[in-house]
């Protein structure tokens, strides 16, 4: 039986966590298509292709996705399991300072 810490919401900032829990869930950074203009990343997501094409979405790196991410000082909020002890894909970025 599920306990509830485990379907509980962490926020953090750590890079390798938030790749680590990502990768788990066989997804990839992505950004919003329409909003990469002049060079700039865009409004970042993450993308999961199992799920099916998303075609608002565009794969980018690690790299660009965590210059991104770190310029806008945003924070990963995530769940591990469901309240049912499956691998939970909730996620959403908040900004530095809100919860």
């Amino acid at each position: 039986m599920p306990t509830a810490q485990q379907s509980q919401s962490h926020i953090i900032t750590d890079h390798d966590t938030i790749r680590k829990w990502v990768e788990e869930r066989k997804g990839v950074p992505a950004v919003i298509t329409s909003t990469r203009k002049n060079n700039e990343t865009g409004i970042l997501r993450i993308m999961f292709p199992e799920r099916g094409k998303n075609p608002s979405l565009t794969e980018i790196s690690w790299d660009e996705f965590f210059r991104k991410f770190d310029e806008e000082r945003l924070k990963f909020l995530y769940q591990e399991k469901t309240q049912d002890g499956n691998l939970s894909r909730f996620f959403k970025f908040v900004r530095a300072g809100r919860t």
